[in-house]
Formats: C-alpha cells, sequence, structure tokens
C-alpha cells in the first residue's frame, strides 16, 4: 500500500579524497555541468547581441522619418524580439535542466531545482591599482606585482569553483578579499575605472558597474546558487545525504536572504529584493521536501500514528509550494521566473497534498478502533489532523463508526486522485517538465495507487452519501530555517597588507609623502614619546630637541626606521629599533594625516544594456575604529597551483584555494574586518 514511497536501501557515500577539497574545477573539463555553464556562457553572449540589435531598431526607428525605412526597420524589431525570445526560453531550459546537477545513483526521486552560476567577464586590476598604489600610498607599485596577480587569480578561480564545502570557501575567501580592496582602492568620492560585468542569471542580460558593489553581490548570489548544487547533488538514499540537503538549501537561503537585505539597489533582475525573496521561499520549500523525504526513508509503517505524522508532514510540505508558486505568480517576480519553476512549484504543491489525504484515507480505512486501544489519544490525533470536522461528525463517533470511517476516507481518498490528476495535468502542460522522466514517472505511479485505493472502495450507493474531504492541517517535526553565511569560519589574509594597518593606510583617508627625518638622541633622549598601535604616533614631542628640528611633527605615524618597515610594529617593538641605532643618528621616516574622510554611501552609475540607468548605494560600511597588531611581511608564492607558471599581466589559473599553511609566514597579528557586518564578534576571518 506505501511500498511506492519506500527508496531503496542506503548505499554508503563515496569518500572524496583530500585534494579534491583543496582544489577548485578545471575549466577545460568536459563534465555535465561545465557543458551546462559554457551553454550558458554561449546564450549570453548571443542574448547580448540581440539586445543590443532591438536597442539600436528600437533608437532608428524613433528618429526615422522615412516611411519606408520605418516598415523595414519594424520588420527587423520584429525578427531581433523573436530571435531574442526564442534564446531566452533557450536559457529557461538551461535553468531546469535539473538532472545534471541530481545524485547520479539516484532513481525515483523528485528532482530539486539548483541556481546556475552568474557569468563574468575577465577583469585587469593591474594598471589601476598600480596607479593608485603609487598615486595615493607613494610607494613603488611594482612590489605588489605579486599581490594584484594573486587577487586576478582568486577571481579567475571564483568562476569555476567546485561544487563542495571548498567551492564555497574560494567564493567566501574572495568575497571578504574584495571587502579589503574596497577599503584600500576604492576612494568614497571617485570613480576607480575598472568596470565589472554580470550577466543575469535568468534573463541573461549584462549589467555594468564601476564599483564593487555588483561584484560583492554577485558573488554573495554564487554561492548561494552553489550551496543550491551542493544540494541537489547530496545522495537522496541515504540519511546524511538528506540532513547535507537540507543543511544546503538552508544556507543557500540564509545567503540569498543576506544578499537581498544588504544589497538593495542590485541592478540585475535576479538579485532584486523581489526575486530573491521568491528564490528564498524556493531553497525553504526544498529543505522541507527533504525532511518530508527523511521521515520516509526508513519506510512508512501502516500504523495509526505514524500515517498522522506522514500525512501531516506531507501537507507541509505541500502548504509551502502552494505558497511559493502564488508568489512566483506575483509581478513583477512573474515576467523573469522561468516558466518552468512556477509549473514544478505547482505540480510539488498538488502532489504533497494529494499524498496528505492518501495517507488519511490509509489510516480512517485500514485502522478500526478496538477495545484497549488508546481511545483518548487517537481522538486526539484526528482531532489536532482537521481544523474542523465534517458536518455531523465528531472525532470519537467517526473512530467508533466503520461508515463514518469508510465515509470519511474514501472522500479523502477521491481528493487525493483529484490532486494527483491535477499535478499530472500541470506538469503535462510545461515542455520542459515532460521531458524530465523521473518526475513522470513519479507522478504517475502516486496516481495509479491513488485509483487503485479508490477502484477497491468503490460501491454501487457512493453518490447518495457524499462527505467533502476536510483539509489537512500541515504540522513538522523540524520547520526549515535560513542560515545565515558564516564568514568568520573562513581565514583570509589580505593581499596588500604590506600597505600598512587599515585604520590608516585606506582609500578614505590622505597624508603626507613620507619625509625623511635624521636626528639624534641627546643624552638617550629621543625627546618625544610614543603611543598608539601599529601604526605608531609621536606624541609629546619637544619642540627643540633634535627630530624636532628635522621636520618631526607631533601626531605624525612613523613607518620605517633605519629602512626597516614600521607600520605593523606596536610601542615596544619601535622603542627597541629606536635604541638599537648607534650614534650616527637615526634615519626614520614620518607621515601625517592630512584630513579624514568617514565612510559614506556614494552614488554609482550603473550601465545595464537594454535596462534604464539607475544608481545604486554602496552598502557596506567600512569599519575603521579596531586597530591591527601584525608584523613587517616578506614576499609570498602564488597560492595556486593549477599549471606552471603564473601570467603576471593576466592569469587563467582557476583550480587552487589560498591555503592558510602558505599565507605570509611573519605575519602572527590580527588584521581588522574591512566591513563592520560580516561579524561583529571576531576582526580575524
Amino acid at each position: 500500500m506505501t511500498d511506492a514511497l519506500l527508496p531503496a536501501a542506503p548505499q554508503a557515500l563515496e569518500k572524496e579524497s583530500d585534494s579534491y577539497f583543496r582544489k577548485g574545477c578545471n575549466p577545460l573539463a568536459q563534465t555535465g555541468r561545465s557543458r551546462l555553464q559554457n551553454q550558458r556562457a554561449a546564450l549570453n553572449q548571443q542574448i547580448l547581441k540581440a539586445v543590443r540589435m532591438r536597442t539600436g531598431a528600437e533608437n532608428l526607428l524613433k528618429v526615422a522619418t522615412n516611411q519606408k525605412v520605418r516598415e523595414q526597420v519594424r520588420l527587423e524589431l520584429s525578427f531581433v524580439n523573436s530571435d531574442l525570445q526564442m534564446l531566452k526560453e533557450e536559457l529557461e531550459g538551461l535553468n531546469i535542466s535539473v538532472g545534471v546537477y541530481q545524485n547520479t545513483e539516484e532513481a525515483f526521486t523528485v528532482p530539486l531545482i539548483p541556481l546556475g552560476l552568474k557569468e563574468t567577464k575577465d577583469v585587469d586590476f593591474s594598471v589601476i591599482l598600480k596607479d593608485f598604489i603609487l598615486e595615493h600610498y607613494s610607494e613603488d607599485s611594482y612590489l605588489y606585482e605579486d599581490e594584484i596577480a594573486d587577487l586576478m587569480d582568486l577571481r579567475q578561480a571564483c568562476r569555476t569553483p567546485s561544487r563542495d564545502e571548498a567551492g564555497v570557501n574560494l567564493l567566501m575567501s574572495y568575497f571578504i578579499q574584495l571587502g579589503f580592496v574596497e577599503s584600500r582602492f576604492f576612494p568614497p568620492t571617485r570613480q576607480m575605472g575598472i568596470l565589472f560585468t554580470w550577466y543575469d542569471s535568468l534573463t541573461g542580460v549584462p549589467v555594468s558597474q564601476q564599483n564593487l558593489l555588483l561584484e560583492k553581490a554577485s558573488i554573495l548570489f554564487n554561492i548561494g546558487a552553489l550551496y543550491t548544487q551542493i544540494g541537489t547533488r547530496c545522495n537522496r538514499r541515504t540519511q546524511a545525504g538528506l540532513e547535507g540537503a537540507v543543511d544546503a538549501f538552508q544556507r543557500a537561503a540564509g545567503v540569498l536572504n543576506y544578499l537581498k537585505e544588504t544589497f538593495t539597489h542590485t541592478p540585475s533582475y535576479d538579485m532584486s529584493p523581489a526575486m530573491l525573496s521568491v528564490l528564498v521561499k524556493m531553497m525553504l520549500a526544498q529543505a522541507q521536501e527533504n525532511v518530508f523525504e527523511k521521515i520516509c526513508l526508513p519506510g512508512i509503517r501502516n500504523e495509526f500514528f505514524v500515517l498522522v505524522k506522514v500525512a501531516q508532514e506531507a501537507a507541509k510540505v505541500g502548504e509551502v509550494y502552494r505558497q511559493l508558486h502564488t508568489a512566483m505568480s506575483q509581478a513583477p517576480v512573474k515576467e523573469n521566473i522561468p516558466y518552468s519553476w512556477a509549473s514544478l512549484a505547482c505540480v510539488k504543491a498538488h502532489h504533497y497534498g494529494a499524498l496528505a489525504h492518501y495517507f488519511v484515507a490509509t489510516l480512517l480505512i485500514d485502522h478500526q478502533l478496538k477495545p484497549g486501544a488508546d481511545e483518548d489519544h487517537q481522538e486526539k490525533c484526528l482531532s489536532q489532523l482537521y481544523d474542523h470536522m465534517p458536518e455531523g461528525l465528531t472525532p470519537l463517533a467517526t473512530l467508533k463508526n466503520i461508515h463514518q470511517r469508510r465515509q470519511l476516507g474514501k472522500s479523502h481518498v477521491r481528493r487525493a486522485v483529484a490532486l494527483h490528476e491535477e499535478s499530472v495535468r500541470e506538469a503535462s502542460l510545461c515542455k520542459k517538465l515532460r521531458n524530465i522522466e523521473v518526475l513522470q514517472e513519479v507522478l504517475s505511479a502516486a496516481h495509479r495507487r491513488s485509483q487503485l485505493k479508490d477502484a477497491q472502495l468503490r460501491e454501487d450507493d457512493d453518490l447518495l452519501d457524499l462527505i467533502e474531504a476536510p483539509d489537512i492541517i500541515s504540522k513538522t517535526e523540524q520547520e526549515v530555517e535560513i542560515i545565515l553565511p558564516q564568514f568568520s569560519k573562513v581565514t583570509v589574509t589580505d593581499f596588500f597588507q604590506k600597505l600598512g594597518p587599515l585604520s590608516v593606510f585606506s582609500a578614505n583617508k590622505r597624508w603626507t609623502p613620507p619625509r625623511s627625518i635624521h636626528f639624534t638622541a641627546e643624552e638617550g633622549d629621543l625627546g618625544f614619546t610614543l603611543r598608539g598601535n601599529s601604526p605608531v604616533q609621536i606624541h609629546f614631542l619637544d619642540s627643540h630637541c633634535s627630530a624636532a628640528l628635522a621636520g618631526a611633527k607631533e601626531g605624525d605615524y612613523i613607518i620605517s626606521i633605519q629602512d626597516v618597515d614600521c607600520k605593523w610594529l606596536t610601542v615596544s617593538e619601535v622603542m627597541r629599533l629606536l635604541k638599537a641605532c648607534g650614534r650616527d643618528g637615526v634615519d626614520m621616516k614620518v607621515v601625517s594625516l592630512l584630513d579624514f574622510t568617514s565612510s559614506m554611501h556614494n552614488k554609482c552609475a550603473t550601465y545595464s544594456v537594454g535596462m534604464q540607468k539607475t544608481y545604486s548605494m554602496i552598502c557596506l560600511a567600512i569599519d575603521d575604529d579596531k586597530t591591527d597588531k601584525t608584523k613587517k611581511i616578506s614576499k609570498k608564492l602564488s597560492f595556486l597551483s593549477w599549471g606552471t607558471n603564473k601570467n603576471r599581466q593576466k592569469s587563467a589559473s582557476t583550480l587552487c584555494l589560498p591555503s592558510v599553511g602558505v599565507a605570509r609566514p611573519q605575519v602572527k597579528k590580527k588584521l581588522p574586518s574591512p566591513f563592520s557586518l560580516l561579524n561583529s564578534d571576531s576582526s580575524l576571518y
């Protein structure tokens, strides 16, 4: 009777090798997912070309006065619109290609919907960052070629992350690194001239922006998308696999919800607040579906209380999918959400609703109240199963009356059959869903089972004694909820920490060029005291001392002593260097802070093909209140190991995570958080 829901015997998950979790994906590997992502990239380029042609035709139509020319332009415009619609339908087909992401060992399980990764264009940081280092920090930009190349390598690697926790850490490390880069190189009062371009994952329309808002938001979206792919990849025939799927979809919902609340003015359709709200609902609905599958995994025993529990769990899944389908049907989401996604949500709402009614029918018909049975417990369960009993029926009387139980059970069977028919019909209306064989098999098997039950109970006088089956109250033992992203668990070293602590050496502060000061300590007295933590400041300066006469000022930051970098040294360490200087005097370099411009929201022009120009706000504030304590750093090797040589101008490496073990060996102090919204409890990532 309930055998159709019983999965096959669980199989052990194949253990991955350690190296698999350290490397990313080879972009040249011809896997199903890489081919799908390559098709997405090619479609994005075709959509971009079609949108540009449509924009040109529309502009020509506005200015043309010759009637023959206008007719020709209208004809061309109709062809372009037709091509664009076909391309968007192809992109929708990729978005519903769920089979590529499902676990290969699964059979007879309802498919889940993953999100595809957003595609982007290459970005060259080298020229802009070198110029800014020379102009703003007054340092030799060629000393930072390795760091700039590492940043470009990391961005390139994020385009093809591995579908596991290592891939998530790769994207998170780049997201955190962007916070450092924004603080170092993106002042709030000017544009840097670096154009970031990302393609909408649902429409294929490109969006470009000259600040890091779009870059950070797109990386967050891809983190959420990667979690959805991890969730669909889990083996849903094992308890551990289902728990992993529930966790992955909850984390995906958390990342997308964080994106919605943090970046509120992103110009891309797939990252609009309305669309993100729907995607969060979809992830939570799929997590709830996995909870139901986890309960059914050991098998559904044909017992009264077990069937009550399973029926309410199925009703819960049907309820969340009904809410999801309603949200997908609202404007403006309806215009951009793939039709196949909305259809699948409707199909699942009917399917799981039908399962709930089938299980209630089974517990009413197959189980009779026997002498000595727990009447109170069964009566309580039945009363909590409905909002209200059908007219003329009470829970205890129905349990004791065989005829009433049978009639109520048959009404649930009829409603289950009707809902199964609706789910099959809805799936047949969508071309994409008709091509998913496993979905058609699951729906057909459940429909046939309900029809068989209905045929066994059918009697000639059924039409004379009809009872309408009441709605079933949804209930679950595990309410799914969003899990916020935990950036603090990913340890990231600022590539450009040689520039100095972020509390002073950042893009939103200005200071004088480094000044060289040569002075001598008179009878061991420097003529000033030191204060602060990394970098150290001159304090209580005697205006008649040798240092003051050489040009030192109170409040100056000491950046080097005897050509030893002091930006990250503490007061005691700087004092030791000063005392170590001989009678020849002290050679010291200092800078003076000119002004302090606190981090502020600034507007940034956003350029999008086929979209109106909008303005976006920087939503993450830079936390400049924390101080830093780290020592002088040394040059390091690249953290990426794919390939033999790294191109310093533009690397194509895409494979390895930054390893904590190869970080700058002399760095022992904590770095400040580049933005306080990630974690207020810790300043070390």
